[in-house]
């Protein structure tokens, strides 16, 4: 098959929506070579992917007016898609270029999460018009759709009607370096690096409010939990009010945010933690619970949205607003090896229901059966 991608992500962002893309890119390229991956772009940078010659890519030309790259893929994409006689379509991030339903082209989208409907508070009023708009014309032009967890697909029903039939849960997959086993040596001088203890909790995520990292370090000092909290994420103004707590309560040498670690030394983050807490108000997915439980860091998260689907039995659940029942069971973990090996383990072993090879598998399964209903 041919198939094309809105693969603005993989070139664009660093986290969250670009991993998704280059996960599932870098997947279909090795367990499902033959077929022709055609990766379209408003900006080709090559920073973030690396692996970018494996596939053709196609871009726009420079012009002097400054919204043509924006334009480009919003608005003229959907004629290069026409030309170039692909059987199949994807947008990898929630919208799907205007007019793709004129061209005859198979075409799916993947909608992660509606927290712009669920939470809309956390958005300005233009910003959730504009993906209001994207999602809504994604989920009536395209063929079929994509939803990332349970979690996610009912809330496409819920909120937007979507027609059930059309909507397939397909779990998404993480990078195979969470599933390797890295030499101490290494992990060891990654800690080195950026000057952390031997011993910690680790919370990894955009450092925002729906992520509540401000409720886990609350939770951390109020319990009188002797360890230290490691924080790793994109800052954004949440962190002042982190910072602010940190002043307040003499927390210096306690806390450590850390806002530009690479991907390939999370693992090391994750292996190297006493266990990884991610106590957010809402997720679509929840791409952190999955890394950790890989690395066989044992995970404690919220028992709200799509979490609990994702970790299953191996994770620890509590109220995110609850954070004396946070305190216990950090508590728990960091006191109790058995325990704490046990979820390692359980964590592995339902890691593996997301390697990237599973994931593929079930896309290019769909791939097919939209490409065929639509011969």
């Amino acid at each position: 098959m041919k198939i094309g991608f809105d693969a603005k992500r993989a070139f664009l962002n660093k986290a969250g929506l670009g991993n998704y893309s280059r996960n599932t890119l870098m997947g279909l390229m090795k367990y499902h070579p033959q077929h022709q991956y055609l990766l379209y772009t408003p900006e080709f940078r090559t920073d973030l992917f690396k692996e970018y010659p494996f596939f053709e890519t196609i871009h726009p030309a420079g012009s002097a007016f400054p919204f043509y790259k924006s334009f480009w893929r919003t608005f003229l994409l959907s004629g290069k898609i026409r030309k170039e006689g692909l059987d199949l379509f994807h947008g990898l991030s929630n919208e799907l270029p205007a007019g793709i339903h004129r061209t005859k082209v198979p075409s799916v989208v993947t909608i992660h999460d509606l927290i712009f409907m669920n939470f809309p508070g956390l958005y300005k009023a233009v910003d959730r018009k504009i993906y209001f708009e994207k999602v809504r014309y994604a989920c009536h032009a395209s063929g079929r759709i994509i939803a990332t967890s349970r979690q996610t697909r009912n809330d496409l029903i819920y909120h937007l009607n979507v027609d059930p039939q059309k909507v397939e849960v397909i779990y998404q997959g993480i990078s195979e370096r969470f599933f390797l086993n890295h030499y101490m040596e290494d992990t060891d001088q990654v800690l080195k690096r950026y000057r952390l203890p031997s011993r910690f909790i680790l919370t990894v995520g955009t450092i925002e409010p729906r992520k509540n990292q401000l409720g886990v370090l609350r939770a951390i000092h109020r319990g009188n939990l002797d360890i230290p909290y490691v924080i790793v994420g994109k800052s954004t103004m949440y962190t002042e009010l982190i910072m602010e707590y940190i002043e307040k309560h003499g927390l210096h040498n306690r806390v450590f945010i850390l806002t530009n670690v690479p991907d390939f030394e999370l693992p090391a983050l994750y292996q190297k933690a006493e266990c990884m807490v991610y106590l957010s108000h809402y997720e679509g997915f929840g791409l952190p619970i999955v890394e950790a439980m890989a690395c066989g860091c044992p995970v404690i998260t919220s028992s709200v949205s799509s979490l609990p689907e994702i970790g299953g039995e191996a994770v620890l659940y509590c109220n995110p607003d609850d954070e004396e029942a946070l305190a216990n069971l950090v508590s728990r973990v960091i006191e109790n090896p058995a325990l704490a090996k046990d979820m390692s383990r359980k964590g592995k072993k339902r890691a593996w229901d997301f390697h990237p090879e599973n994931h593929v598998e079930a896309l290019m399964d769909f791939y097919r059966k939209v490409a065929d209903h639509d011969e």
